[in-house]
């Protein structure tokens, strides 16, 4: 279905309409020996009419052209929304085929191995595209640079409402590489701890699918569907992440606040509320709400009241 060429006149449109409509009437000639282009665009809109017996053309009440012309482009609309609705049936066919592939693909109950890196990472793709709420990731050891390089997917979920907890062991705080990042995902609105304990490598995503080794030198991964097994990894990785301690990334990379979440940590440093902040910088709550969660994660404070005291002497 063609869009209908509804886009308003140009400059020289308009002004050869109101030349036309000056004149009462013109010849379709001299109309075209005056702009070609122009007539035949305003003839095409509807807003000049060629009287073919006597050869005038003469303007057209542009309201009545405004109506009709938006009686068409509700007319496309309505098309395209019924297009719309069978989208989803028209795939439901081969919707059926990718499920009936998944489900043989796995070899025991919501568990399934894999063991080549480049289907690992596949599969990996994959979920990070689909999940919408919430992600979880420990990392024990060293993080290798080219998996911090690209923030691509990261930010993307973040930008889909996708809430995200790493947990990471003492030695990215010697990283640089490792600490650029945390201070970079820490403005993105990710929570970065480091637990000075062994942990288990996990990545759990929306809740519903696990991703953990299956081999000691982790090159099998276990994608864990199960819903009891997967509430269980959860709880361990929630309580590892409690008892994770707060690092000062920005401290450790020189890393300055962005202009916006200095100036609400001054406005909480004076006392003033959350609602109050967000209406004296002319911002949603929900905006302020996710700088006051970044800020609190950075200061390690635990109540509004603590960050504004913990900022009292200017937002670092």
């Amino acid at each position: 279905m063609t869009e209908p060429d509804v886009a308003p006149p140009t400059e020289t449109e308009k002004a050869l309409f109101h030349a036309v409509l000056r004149a009462g009437r013109v010849s379709l000639r001299e109309v075209m020996e005056q702009d070609a282009a122009a007539a035949a665009r305003l003839l095409e809109l509807g807003l000049l009419v060629h009287y073919q017996v006597d050869g005038w053309v003469a303007a057209v009440n542009p309201r009545t052209v405004g109506a009709r012309l938006g009686a068409t482009l509700r007319e496309h609309a309505t098309g395209l929304l019924a297009r719309a609705d069978r989208v989803a049936g028209d795939l439901g066919e081969l919707a059926e085929s990718y499920d009936s592939a998944q489900r043989r693909a796995r070899p025991g109950p919501g568990i399934t191995h894999v063991a080549s890196l480049e289907q690992i990472q596949h599969r990996l793709l994959v979920i990070e595209d689909e999940y919408r709420e919430e992600g979880l990731a420990a990392q024990p050891g060293p993080r290798p640079p080219e998996f911090l390089d690209d923030d691509s997917r990261m930010r993307k979920a973040l930008a889909r409402g996708v809430t995200a907890d790493v947990l990471y062991q003492p030695v990215s705080r010697d990283t640089a590489h490792t600490a650029c990042y945390a201070a970079a995902a820490t403005d993105w609105g990710v929570r970065v701890r480091v637990l000075d304990e062994p942990f288990t490598r996990m990545l759990i995503f929306d809740r519903r699918v696990a991703v953990i080794p299956a081999a000691a030198d982790n090159a099998v991964a276990a994608f864990v569907e199960d819903p009891v097994v997967v509430d269980h990894l959860v709880a361990v990785f929630q309580r590892d992440f409690a008892r994770a301690a707060r690092v000062p990334w920005h401290d450790l990379t020189g890393r300055q606040l962005p202009e916006t979440a200095r100036r609400i940590g001054e406005l909480l440093a004076t006392g003033l509320t959350q609602r109050a902040v967000a209406t004296r910088l002319g911002l949603s709550e929900r905006t302020v709400a996710a700088h006051i969660a970044r800020l609190r994660e950075r200061y390690g404070a635990e109540t509004l009241f603590q960050l504004g005291w913990l900022m009292r002497d200017g937002a670092r």
